[in-house]
């Protein structure tokens, strides 16, 4: 116990790295923050330690039960089925996790139809070694071979399958603040005023200009309001999108975060299963944000896709059979 608390309560090496680049350079932005305390080479979240499970921070729905991963796994059959069963096609996941819900897609994919399976090129997008080397262990007799990319680019064009399972929830975002003058100016990490390595948030000194940035619903919000951005979500929107035009395919995004754009500092943070402050302790905390599906839609719909949803994911999950699949499960 001793030593648990002089961890909580030591500064992370990436927090005295944090702290001197602030005080060399100024304050960064949320989403720079986020960016470090993730995905450092060395020092970010994903990369130095095991996340998932009991013994990691957090749970996702595929390592609680087979029957999530057996239903997304049913409907991206289906969704192959629909595209005409090409006969050589891709299937992405984005950010895999420990490899749980492709094991689960992949055999419920083998019971279903074979033929899937021996048409299906199969890519993990993943950065982390740590998470790549728990994916190879899981996946190490899966039946095809799987493929490792660190970019959707990498993954060959042609009619593809995507699933992002608490990928976009991870992504940077930045984060506005309206003051007591009626302007917007940006959240911004700073150090704290006694001098030590300790984190807080400050404002920008200039506003930003809202009026050309944000919904005019958004603009005209009450003092102290919040408004949270995530440009890459955009991006990785836009450059599916772009994969999927020319040819045939899908993409199914599952995440947590509101069906419509609106305010709210949605910024949180976990350690060891439980609610951590999201500016201590950077790199030993999982750092989220919860995603504005009304910002993918438009996205997605910008770049000329057709788009279903967002629906809730007890909803998705009792049309794909949910019920039914509990019940031969019982018996």
């Amino acid at each position: 116990m001793t030593a648990q608390l002089q961890d909580e309560d030591e500064a992370t090496p990436l927090q005295r790295r944090l702290a001197r680049m602030i005080r060399a350079q100024g304050p960064i932005s949320v989403a720079d923050y986020m960016s470090d305390a993730l995905g450092h080479p060395q020092e970010g979240y994903y990369m130095a330690r095991d996340p998932i499970g009991a013994e990691g921070d957090f749970t996702t729905a595929p390592e609680i039960s087979q029957m999530f991963g057996e239903l997304i796994g049913a409907f991206l059959v289906q969704s192959w089925i629909d595209m005409g069963e090409p006969s050589l096609f891709n299937l992405i996941e984005l950010g895999p996790g420990r490899g749980v819900l492709m094991a689960d897609i992949l055999r419920t994919a083998q019971q279903l139809r074979p033929e899937f399976i021996a048409a299906v090129r199969v890519y993990l997008i993943e950065y982390s070694g740590r998470m790549r080397h728990e994916q190879r262990t899981r996946l190490k007799d899966a039946k095809p071979d799987i493929i490792w990319a660190t970019k959707l680019a990498e993954a060959p064009p042609g009619p593809t399958l995507i699933v992002a399972n608490e990928f976009f929830d991870c992504l940077p975002i930045r984060q506005f603040l309206k003051g007591e003058d009626g302007e917007w100016r940006e959240r911004l990490v700073t150090t704290a005023d006694d001098g030590s390595d300790a984190l807080d948030f400050t404002l920008s000194e200039a506003p930003v200009p809202a009026h050309r940035l944000f919904p005019a619903h958004i603009v005209e919000a009450p003092e102290g309001s919040v408004f949270e951005t995530c440009a890459p979500a955009a991006d990785v929107i836009d450059e599916i999108c772009a994969r999927l035009a020319p040819y045939k395919g899908r993409a199914l995004i599952i995440d947590y975060g509101h069906a419509r754009s609106g305010l709210g500092d949605s910024l949180q943070a976990v350690r060891g299963h439980h609610y951590w402050p999201p500016l201590k302790a950077p790199g030993h905390a999982d750092i989220t944000a919860h995603v504005d599906f009304e910002a993918l839609v438009r996205a997605a719909m910008t770049s000329g896709a057709l788009v279903y949803g967002p629906t809730s994911q007890g909803d998705l999950l009792e049309r794909l059979g949910l019920n039914a699949r509990a019940e031969a499960l019982l018996r």
